[in-house]
Order: C-alpha cells, then sequence, then structure tokens
C-alpha cells in the first residue's frame, strides 16, 4: 500500500544517527545521502528522514505513530535499546505483550530525536 514514509528532522545528522542505529537493529543498512535526505531502503519499502524543504522547523504528529516490523520479541527490544542509546526517548508503556482485539502483539515504542512517535511490532 505505502511506496515510502518520509519525516521531517531538525538535526538530520543526530536523526540519521538514531535511525542507523534502530533500523540497524532491524537488519538494516546505513542511510543513504541524497542532498537534505537519508533513505533506508527495503525490499518492501522505503523510510527516509529529511530536512523540510520549506525551510520551516520539522515537527511531530500529535496521533501518528509510523510501526516497523520485527521478526521477534527480541529484535522489537534490541530496537529499543538502540533508539535509547542513540537520542530517542522512551513513551507508552514499556516494551512488552499487548492484548489487542487484532490479537496478541508485541510493542516496543520510542521517540525519535525529533519527538515522532515509531514502535517496533511483533505479530506471533
Amino acid at each position: 500500500m505505502f511506496s515510502h514514509v518520509m519525516l521531517g528532522a531538525n538535526n538530520l545528522e543526530n536523526s540519521k544517527k538514531f535511525y542507523d542505529a534502530v533500523l540497524g537493529a532491524l537488519g538494516m543498512g546505513e542511510g543513504v545521502a541524497n542532498k537534505q535526505r537519508y533513505f533506508y531502503r527495503s525490499p518492501t519499502g522505503t523510510f527516509a528522514i529529511t530536512t523540510p524543504i520549506d525551510g520551516a522547523p520539522a515537527t511531530h504528529g500529535n496521533g501518528s505513530t509510523i510501526g516497523f516490523t520485527v521478526q521477534s520479541p527480541e529484535q522489537a527490544d534490541a530496537f529499543y535499546a538502540a533508539g535509547l542509546a542513540n537520542g530517542g526517548a522512551a513513551c507508552e508503556n514499556p516494551p512488552g505483550w499487548r492484548e489487542m482485539s487484532s490479537g496478541r502483539l508485541y510493542l516496543a515504542y520510542l521517540r525519535d530525536p525529533d519527538g515522532h512517535k515509531i514502535c517496533a511490532l511483533y505479530r506471533p
């Protein structure tokens, strides 16, 4: 359904360090530079960070979440630990199992250096 997701960043190099770490925990390589952007490409889509082209500050969307699929609870925990160690902040509940109407999920939520909420999601 999606071709890509792009988030604004106020300090592109801090955001690259953060996303290199959390996406590295998911087996992805470092971001590839293209002007004022970094791209993380996978067979299933592209994630990117950018300085806003209009010159205004990047802001996060209240109520917005970007979810990354992971292969195990351990990989979600590695994503979470990498994020905390590289400028991210904890949000929501600590990583763990949640009973949802759609079934049991393992979730790990973080805020990136610009306040965007991201999540690692494992669905058994």
